[in-house]
Protein backbone atom coordinates (compact mmCIF):
# COMPACT_ATOMS: atom_id res chain seq x y z
CA UNK A 1 0.00 0.00 0.00
CA UNK A 2 2.87 2.36 0.24
CA UNK A 3 3.02 5.08 -2.55
CA UNK A 4 5.25 6.81 -3.75
CA UNK A 5 4.23 10.34 -2.70
CA UNK A 6 6.73 12.75 -4.59
CA UNK A 7 3.93 11.56 -7.67
CA UNK A 8 1.10 13.27 -6.00
CA UNK A 9 2.70 16.17 -4.70
CA UNK A 10 1.50 18.38 -7.65
CA UNK A 11 -2.00 17.01 -6.56
CA UNK A 12 -1.85 18.02 -3.10
CA UNK A 13 -0.65 21.52 -4.19
CA UNK A 14 -3.55 21.56 -6.82
CA UNK A 15 -6.28 20.24 -3.90
CA UNK A 16 -5.09 23.10 -1.29
CA UNK A 17 -5.07 25.74 -3.71
CA UNK A 18 -9.47 24.64 -4.36
CA UNK A 19 -9.89 24.55 -0.97
CA UNK A 20 -8.51 28.19 -0.55
CA UNK A 21 -10.82 29.15 -3.22
CA UNK A 22 -13.94 28.78 -0.83
CA UNK A 23 -14.58 31.52 0.55
CA UNK A 24 -15.35 30.04 4.34
CA UNK A 25 -15.01 33.15 6.47
CA UNK A 26 -16.52 32.39 9.69
CA UNK A 27 -18.85 34.34 10.91
CA UNK A 28 -20.56 33.47 8.32
CA UNK A 29 -18.31 30.47 7.58
CA UNK A 30 -20.66 29.20 4.35
CA UNK A 31 -19.02 26.00 4.66
CA UNK A 32 -21.65 23.59 3.04
CA UNK A 33 -20.39 24.36 -0.56
CA UNK A 34 -16.78 23.29 0.27
CA UNK A 35 -18.58 20.72 2.40
CA UNK A 36 -20.27 19.05 -1.09
CA UNK A 37 -17.17 19.41 -2.83
CA UNK A 38 -15.19 17.42 -0.45
CA UNK A 39 -18.23 14.99 -0.47
CA UNK A 40 -17.93 14.43 -4.49
CA UNK A 41 -14.06 14.11 -4.33
CA UNK A 42 -14.16 11.43 -2.10
CA UNK A 43 -17.61 9.78 -3.61
CA UNK A 44 -15.86 10.25 -7.17
CA UNK A 45 -12.97 7.83 -5.51
CA UNK A 46 -14.87 5.40 -4.27
CA UNK A 47 -14.65 6.27 -0.54
CA UNK A 48 -17.69 5.77 1.51
CA UNK A 49 -18.54 9.63 2.44
CA UNK A 50 -21.43 11.60 4.23
CA UNK A 51 -22.44 15.23 3.92
CA UNK A 52 -24.54 16.65 7.13
CA UNK A 53 -25.75 20.29 7.79
CA UNK A 54 -25.59 21.73 11.15
CA UNK A 55 -27.16 24.49 10.73
CA UNK A 56 -28.12 26.59 7.41
CA UNK A 57 -25.16 26.95 5.18
CA UNK A 58 -22.91 25.16 7.14
CA UNK A 59 -21.65 21.59 6.38
CA UNK A 60 -19.84 18.59 7.73
CA UNK A 61 -18.20 15.78 6.08
CA UNK A 62 -17.67 12.28 7.42
CA UNK A 63 -16.20 9.77 5.07
CA UNK A 64 -15.05 6.39 6.02
CA UNK A 65 -12.37 3.56 4.51
CA UNK A 66 -13.03 0.23 6.37
CA UNK A 67 -10.18 -2.01 7.64
CA UNK A 68 -10.72 -5.75 8.62
CA UNK A 69 -12.08 -4.73 12.14
CA UNK A 70 -8.93 -5.78 14.09
CA UNK A 71 -8.32 -2.89 16.11
CA UNK A 72 -10.77 0.52 16.52
CA UNK A 73 -10.73 3.68 13.95
CA UNK A 74 -8.35 6.28 13.50
CA UNK A 75 -9.73 9.52 12.63
CA UNK A 76 -8.29 12.35 10.82
CA UNK A 77 -9.93 16.06 11.68
CA UNK A 78 -9.38 19.27 9.98
CA UNK A 79 -11.95 21.69 9.74
CA UNK A 80 -13.22 24.17 6.90
CA UNK A 81 -13.99 27.81 8.15
CA UNK A 82 -10.87 30.31 8.61
CA UNK A 83 -11.03 33.69 9.91
CA UNK A 84 -10.92 37.27 8.47
CA UNK A 85 -8.86 38.78 6.36
CA UNK A 86 -8.03 42.11 5.35
CA UNK A 87 -7.48 42.15 1.49
CA UNK A 88 -5.99 45.74 1.34
CA UNK A 89 -3.21 44.26 3.15
CA UNK A 90 -2.11 41.28 1.31
CA UNK A 91 0.08 41.24 -1.58
CA UNK A 92 -2.23 38.98 -3.30
CA UNK A 93 -6.24 37.81 -3.25
CA UNK A 94 -6.30 35.65 -0.25
CA UNK A 95 -9.04 33.51 -2.07
CA UNK A 96 -7.04 32.77 -4.39
CA UNK A 97 -4.60 29.92 -3.79
CA UNK A 98 -1.53 31.73 -5.26
CA UNK A 99 1.85 29.87 -5.58
CA UNK A 100 4.69 32.38 -5.88
CA UNK A 101 8.68 31.60 -4.72
CA UNK A 102 7.41 28.01 -3.63
CA UNK A 103 4.92 28.65 -1.46
CA UNK A 104 0.90 28.67 -1.63
CA UNK A 105 -0.76 31.91 -0.25
CA UNK A 106 -4.10 32.33 1.11
CA UNK A 107 -6.48 32.50 4.14
CA UNK A 108 -6.67 28.97 5.72
CA UNK A 109 -3.32 27.29 4.05
CA UNK A 110 -2.16 27.25 7.07
CA UNK A 111 -5.17 27.23 9.75
CA UNK A 112 -6.99 24.82 8.48
CA UNK A 113 -7.10 23.87 4.76
CA UNK A 114 -3.11 23.06 4.38
CA UNK A 115 -3.81 20.27 6.96
CA UNK A 116 -7.68 19.19 5.17
CA UNK A 117 -5.70 19.15 2.26
CA UNK A 118 -3.16 16.37 3.85
CA UNK A 119 -5.66 14.73 5.26
CA UNK A 120 -7.81 14.69 2.17
CA UNK A 121 -4.42 13.18 0.39
CA UNK A 122 -4.28 10.42 2.67
CA UNK A 123 -7.66 9.28 2.40
CA UNK A 124 -7.29 9.19 -1.29
CA UNK A 125 -3.63 7.57 -0.96
CA UNK A 126 -5.59 5.05 1.14
CA UNK A 127 -8.27 4.09 -1.24
CA UNK A 128 -5.86 3.89 -4.28
CA UNK A 129 -3.53 1.46 -2.51
CA UNK A 130 -6.73 -0.92 -2.07
CA UNK A 131 -6.25 -2.12 -5.25
CA UNK A 132 -3.18 -4.15 -3.96
CA UNK A 133 -5.77 -6.09 -2.20
CA UNK A 134 -3.89 -5.28 1.24
CA UNK A 135 -6.42 -3.72 4.30
CA UNK A 136 -5.75 -1.49 7.64
CA UNK A 137 -6.87 -3.34 10.46
CA UNK A 138 -8.36 -0.09 11.26
CA UNK A 139 -10.90 2.00 10.08
CA UNK A 140 -9.67 5.13 8.34
CA UNK A 141 -12.28 8.40 9.22
CA UNK A 142 -11.84 11.76 7.90
CA UNK A 143 -13.44 14.11 9.76
CA UNK A 144 -14.10 18.04 8.08
CA UNK A 145 -15.96 20.01 10.34
CA UNK A 146 -17.80 23.80 10.13
CA UNK A 147 -17.55 26.63 13.12
CA UNK A 148 -13.54 25.77 15.04
CA UNK A 149 -13.19 29.37 14.58
CA UNK A 150 -16.24 30.25 15.96
CA UNK A 151 -16.66 27.67 19.26
CA UNK A 152 -17.79 24.22 17.15
CA UNK A 153 -21.60 25.40 18.08
CA UNK A 154 -22.07 23.66 14.78
CA UNK A 155 -19.18 21.76 14.22
CA UNK A 156 -17.13 19.74 16.34
CA UNK A 157 -20.21 20.05 19.28
CA UNK A 158 -23.00 19.59 16.78
CA UNK A 159 -21.19 16.16 15.80
CA UNK A 160 -20.53 15.20 19.49
CA UNK A 161 -23.94 15.84 20.22
CA UNK A 162 -25.66 14.26 17.42
CA UNK A 163 -23.69 12.06 15.56
CA UNK A 164 -21.39 10.44 18.40
CA UNK A 165 -21.59 7.19 16.41
CA UNK A 166 -19.47 8.69 13.64
CA UNK A 167 -16.72 9.48 15.92
CA UNK A 168 -16.18 6.18 17.37
CA UNK A 169 -12.35 6.09 17.01
CA UNK A 170 -9.63 4.93 19.40
CA UNK A 171 -6.90 7.40 18.21
CA UNK A 172 -7.55 10.71 16.13
CA UNK A 173 -5.12 13.43 14.30
CA UNK A 174 -6.18 16.97 14.87
CA UNK A 175 -4.53 20.72 14.37
CA UNK A 176 -2.78 21.90 17.54
CA UNK A 177 1.21 21.03 17.34
CA UNK A 178 3.75 22.75 15.12
CA UNK A 179 6.62 21.70 13.02
CA UNK A 180 9.41 24.23 14.13
CA UNK A 181 12.63 25.62 12.02
CA UNK A 182 14.94 27.07 15.13
CA UNK A 183 18.17 28.85 15.03
CA UNK A 184 21.07 27.18 12.71
CA UNK A 185 18.15 25.49 10.96
CA UNK A 186 17.21 23.03 13.82
CA UNK A 187 13.97 21.13 13.37
CA UNK A 188 11.42 20.23 15.96
CA UNK A 189 7.93 18.33 15.65
CA UNK A 190 5.72 19.21 19.01
CA UNK A 191 2.56 16.62 19.34
CA UNK A 192 0.05 18.41 21.19
CA UNK A 193 -1.09 15.68 23.59
CA UNK A 194 -3.36 17.94 25.76
CA UNK A 195 -4.63 21.71 25.73
CA UNK A 196 -5.48 24.42 28.45
CA UNK A 197 -8.69 25.30 29.10
CA UNK A 198 -10.18 28.97 28.48
CA UNK A 199 -12.39 30.86 31.09
CA UNK A 200 -13.53 34.16 31.50
CA UNK A 201 -13.15 35.96 35.28
CA UNK A 202 -14.91 39.03 35.37
CA UNK A 203 -13.20 42.22 37.89
CA UNK A 204 -15.39 44.38 39.06
CA UNK A 205 -14.45 47.24 41.44
CA UNK A 206 -17.33 49.54 42.57
CA UNK A 207 -17.27 52.97 44.39
CA UNK A 208 -19.37 55.82 45.00
CA UNK A 209 -21.13 57.35 41.72
CA UNK A 210 -20.74 61.56 41.45
CA UNK A 211 -19.93 64.92 39.80
CA UNK A 212 -16.29 64.31 38.29
CA UNK A 213 -15.51 68.30 39.77
CA UNK A 214 -15.56 66.39 43.20
CA UNK A 215 -12.64 63.43 42.73
CA UNK A 216 -12.53 60.81 45.29
CA UNK A 217 -9.95 57.70 46.25
CA UNK A 218 -12.77 55.34 46.14
CA UNK A 219 -13.60 56.15 42.49
CA UNK A 220 -14.37 53.03 40.96
CA UNK A 221 -11.46 53.20 38.29
CA UNK A 222 -8.78 54.07 40.57
CA UNK A 223 -9.86 51.11 42.33
CA UNK A 224 -9.33 48.55 39.09
CA UNK A 225 -6.58 50.36 38.46
CA UNK A 226 -5.06 49.08 41.40
CA UNK A 227 -6.30 45.89 41.71
CA UNK A 228 -4.54 45.45 38.06
CA UNK A 229 -1.48 46.50 38.91
CA UNK A 230 -1.31 44.29 41.88
CA UNK A 231 -2.30 41.34 38.79
CA UNK A 232 0.42 42.55 36.76
CA UNK A 233 2.40 40.95 39.49
CA UNK A 234 0.72 38.02 40.11
CA UNK A 235 2.03 34.91 38.25
CA UNK A 236 0.01 31.21 38.80
CA UNK A 237 2.17 28.73 40.73
CA UNK A 238 4.41 26.42 38.58
CA UNK A 239 3.08 22.99 37.41
CA UNK A 240 5.24 20.72 35.30
CA UNK A 241 3.48 17.85 34.00
CA UNK A 242 5.08 14.56 32.32
CA UNK A 243 3.89 16.17 28.99
CA UNK A 244 6.13 19.59 29.74
CA UNK A 245 8.86 18.03 31.48
CA UNK A 246 9.51 15.52 28.25
CA UNK A 247 8.67 18.80 25.91
CA UNK A 248 11.58 20.40 27.68
CA UNK A 249 13.77 17.74 27.85
CA UNK A 250 13.89 16.50 24.28
CA UNK A 251 13.80 20.27 22.84
CA UNK A 252 17.11 20.78 25.07
CA UNK A 253 18.81 18.64 22.61
CA UNK A 254 18.52 21.04 19.10
CA UNK A 255 18.21 23.98 20.87
CA UNK A 256 20.85 26.89 20.29
CA UNK A 257 20.94 29.29 23.16
CA UNK A 258 22.93 28.29 25.91
CA UNK A 259 21.12 29.76 28.81
CA UNK A 260 17.39 28.71 28.00
CA UNK A 261 19.01 24.73 26.60
CA UNK A 262 20.73 24.47 30.40
CA UNK A 263 17.03 25.60 31.97
CA UNK A 264 14.96 23.23 29.67
CA UNK A 265 17.51 20.45 31.07
CA UNK A 266 17.41 21.82 34.44
CA UNK A 267 12.90 21.77 34.05
CA UNK A 268 13.04 18.58 32.56
CA UNK A 269 14.74 16.96 35.38
CA UNK A 270 13.72 15.20 38.72
CA UNK A 271 15.21 17.84 41.12
CA UNK A 272 12.64 19.92 42.77
CA UNK A 273 14.81 23.06 42.49
CA UNK A 274 16.65 22.57 39.89
CA UNK A 275 13.29 22.54 38.16
CA UNK A 276 12.49 26.17 39.87
CA UNK A 277 15.38 27.51 38.75
CA UNK A 278 15.02 26.12 35.17
CA UNK A 279 11.47 27.70 35.04
CA UNK A 280 12.26 31.46 35.78
CA UNK A 281 14.43 31.64 32.83
CA UNK A 282 12.05 30.22 30.61
CA UNK A 283 9.00 31.90 32.30
CA UNK A 284 10.86 35.23 30.39
CA UNK A 285 9.33 33.42 27.25
CA UNK A 286 5.62 34.09 27.14
CA UNK A 287 5.18 30.51 25.03
CA UNK A 288 7.54 28.31 27.52
CA UNK A 289 5.83 30.34 30.56
CA UNK A 290 2.39 29.19 29.02
CA UNK A 291 3.22 25.13 29.36
CA UNK A 292 4.12 25.47 32.66
CA UNK A 293 1.34 27.47 34.81
CA UNK A 294 -2.25 28.85 34.38
CA UNK A 295 -1.95 32.15 32.37
CA UNK A 296 -4.36 35.24 32.91
CA UNK A 297 -4.53 38.01 30.32
CA UNK A 298 -6.85 41.14 30.55
CA UNK A 299 -9.01 41.49 27.35
CA UNK A 300 -11.90 43.48 28.18
CA UNK A 301 -11.84 46.66 29.89
CA UNK A 302 -15.45 48.91 30.60
CA UNK A 303 -16.66 51.71 33.21
CA UNK A 304 -18.21 54.90 32.69
CA UNK A 305 -20.67 56.31 30.60
CA UNK A 306 -20.29 60.00 30.51
CA UNK A 307 -17.03 62.48 30.64
CA UNK A 308 -18.52 64.46 33.90
CA UNK A 309 -19.55 61.46 35.97
CA UNK A 310 -17.47 59.24 38.41
CA UNK A 311 -19.00 56.00 38.00
CA UNK A 312 -20.32 53.47 40.17
CA UNK A 313 -18.30 50.39 38.89
CA UNK A 314 -15.37 49.55 36.26
CA UNK A 315 -14.55 46.22 35.08
CA UNK A 316 -12.06 44.29 33.14
CA UNK A 317 -12.62 40.83 31.84
CA UNK A 318 -9.78 38.15 31.82
CA UNK A 319 -8.77 35.11 29.74
CA UNK A 320 -7.78 32.44 32.27
CA UNK A 321 -6.40 28.90 30.73
CA UNK A 322 -5.83 26.44 33.03
CA UNK A 323 -3.60 23.93 32.89
CA UNK A 324 -6.07 20.06 32.26
CA UNK A 325 -7.30 19.12 36.08
CA UNK A 326 -6.96 22.57 37.55
CA UNK A 327 -9.74 24.54 38.74
CA UNK A 328 -10.92 27.46 37.56
CA UNK A 329 -12.85 28.21 40.99
CA UNK A 330 -9.10 27.77 42.87
CA UNK A 331 -7.77 30.03 40.30
CA UNK A 332 -10.33 32.73 41.22
CA UNK A 333 -9.88 32.16 45.06
CA UNK A 334 -6.07 32.80 44.87
CA UNK A 335 -6.91 36.35 42.43
CA UNK A 336 -8.94 37.41 45.64
CA UNK A 337 -5.77 37.10 47.65
CA UNK A 338 -3.21 38.45 45.71
CA UNK A 339 -5.65 41.66 44.75
CA UNK A 340 -6.91 41.82 48.53
CA UNK A 341 -10.14 44.57 48.63
CA UNK A 342 -13.59 43.73 49.54
CA UNK A 343 -14.29 46.10 46.91
CA UNK A 344 -13.47 44.09 43.73
CA UNK A 345 -15.60 41.51 42.88
CA UNK A 346 -13.92 38.38 40.85
CA UNK A 347 -16.71 36.47 39.46
CA UNK A 348 -16.13 33.23 36.96
CA UNK A 349 -18.32 34.24 34.63
CA UNK A 350 -17.77 31.95 31.77
CA UNK A 351 -16.36 28.43 31.97
CA UNK A 352 -15.49 25.60 29.93
CA UNK A 353 -15.26 22.07 30.83
CA UNK A 354 -12.08 20.40 31.71
CA UNK A 355 -10.23 17.93 28.78
CA UNK A 356 -8.30 15.03 29.79
CA UNK A 357 -4.46 14.35 28.45
CA UNK A 358 -4.30 11.93 25.93
CA UNK A 359 -1.02 8.97 26.02
CA UNK A 360 2.23 10.21 25.19
CA UNK A 361 3.15 6.80 24.76
CA UNK A 362 -0.12 5.20 22.59
CA UNK A 363 1.00 3.76 19.60
CA UNK A 364 -0.56 6.27 17.78
CA UNK A 365 2.12 8.74 19.41
CA UNK A 366 4.93 6.58 18.72
CA UNK A 367 3.51 6.09 14.91
CA UNK A 368 3.77 9.91 14.13
CA UNK A 369 7.40 10.20 16.08
CA UNK A 370 8.64 7.38 13.71
CA UNK A 371 7.19 9.20 10.42
CA UNK A 372 8.30 12.44 11.67
CA UNK A 373 11.94 10.91 12.59
CA UNK A 374 11.98 8.94 9.25
CA UNK A 375 11.67 11.78 6.63
CA UNK A 376 13.44 14.20 8.96
CA UNK A 377 16.30 11.86 11.71
CA UNK A 378 17.87 15.59 13.10
CA UNK A 379 14.20 16.58 14.18
CA UNK A 380 13.62 16.46 17.71
CA UNK A 381 9.83 14.94 18.64
CA UNK A 382 8.16 16.29 21.61
CA UNK A 383 4.83 16.43 22.97
CA UNK A 384 3.32 19.40 23.54
CA UNK A 385 0.60 20.98 25.72
CA UNK A 386 -1.05 23.49 23.64
CA UNK A 387 -2.10 26.70 24.87
CA UNK A 388 -5.05 27.59 22.51
CA UNK A 389 -8.33 25.65 22.01
CA UNK A 390 -9.03 22.69 19.21
CA UNK A 391 -11.14 20.95 18.07
CA UNK A 392 -9.14 17.97 20.29
CA UNK A 393 -10.91 19.17 23.50
CA UNK A 394 -14.11 17.63 22.23
CA UNK A 395 -13.05 14.57 21.30
CA UNK A 396 -10.56 13.68 24.16
CA UNK A 397 -14.24 14.29 26.72
CA UNK A 398 -15.94 11.51 24.68
CA UNK A 399 -12.70 9.27 25.11
CA UNK A 400 -10.23 9.66 21.66
CA UNK A 401 -6.62 10.10 21.93
CA UNK A 402 -6.07 13.13 20.05
CA UNK A 403 -3.07 14.40 18.89
CA UNK A 404 -2.13 17.41 17.60
CA UNK A 405 -0.19 18.29 14.70
CA UNK A 406 0.36 21.34 12.80
CA UNK A 407 2.92 19.09 9.80
CA UNK A 408 4.41 21.77 7.95
CA UNK A 409 8.03 22.31 8.94
CA UNK A 410 8.54 26.23 8.81
CA UNK A 411 10.02 28.97 10.95
CA UNK A 412 9.18 31.66 13.29
CA UNK A 413 8.03 34.51 10.84
CA UNK A 414 5.71 31.98 8.27
CA UNK A 415 3.85 30.59 11.65
CA UNK A 416 3.39 34.20 12.55
CA UNK A 417 1.44 34.93 9.51
CA UNK A 418 -1.36 32.43 10.62
CA UNK A 419 -4.61 35.00 11.33
CA UNK A 420 -2.53 37.26 9.55
CA UNK A 421 -1.71 38.98 6.52
CA UNK A 422 -0.24 36.87 3.33
CA UNK A 423 -0.98 33.47 5.06
CA UNK A 424 0.77 30.72 3.40
CA UNK A 425 2.60 27.07 3.60
CA UNK A 426 5.58 26.12 1.27
CA UNK A 427 4.97 23.42 -1.21
CA UNK A 428 7.64 21.17 -0.05
CA UNK A 429 6.42 21.28 3.57
CA UNK A 430 2.91 20.62 2.55
CA UNK A 431 3.98 17.33 0.79
CA UNK A 432 5.93 16.69 4.08
CA UNK A 433 2.87 17.14 6.18
CA UNK A 434 1.23 14.30 3.67
CA UNK A 435 3.74 11.90 4.31
CA UNK A 436 3.98 12.22 7.83
CA UNK A 437 -0.23 11.78 7.93
CA UNK A 438 -0.09 9.31 5.41
CA UNK A 439 2.75 7.34 7.18
CA UNK A 440 1.66 7.59 10.60
CA UNK A 441 -1.49 5.94 9.80
CA UNK A 442 -0.26 3.19 7.63
CA UNK A 443 2.04 2.58 10.78
CA UNK A 444 -0.66 2.76 13.46
CA UNK A 445 -3.21 0.47 10.91
CA UNK A 446 -1.07 -2.09 11.01
CA UNK A 447 -1.40 -3.19 7.51
CA UNK A 448 -2.37 -7.12 6.94
CA UNK A 449 -3.42 -9.28 4.42
CA UNK A 450 -6.49 -10.41 2.95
Amino acid sequence: MKADLSAVKAEAVALLQSLIRFNTTNPPGNELPLARFIHEKFSGEGIESRLLAPAENRGAVVARIPGDGRARPVLLLAHMDVVGVEPDKWSCDPFAGVIRDGYVYGRGAFDDKGMLAANMMTMLLIQRGLSESKKLSRDVVFVATSDEEGGGEAGIKWLVANHPELLDAEFAINEGGRARIIAGGKRYFAIQTAEKISHLVTLTARGPAGHASIPRDENAILKLGRALERLSRYVEPLTLSDTARRFFGELARVWSDADEKAAMTAVASSDAQEQVSGAAVLSRIPMFNAVIRNTIAPTILAGGFQGNVIPAEASVVLNVRTMPNHSIDDVASRLRAAIGDADVDVAVTARSADSPPSDIDSPMFRAIESSARELDPEMAVVPYLGAGATDSAALRRIGINAYGILPFPMGREDEERMHGHDERVSIESLNFGVRVIYDSVLRVGEKAEN
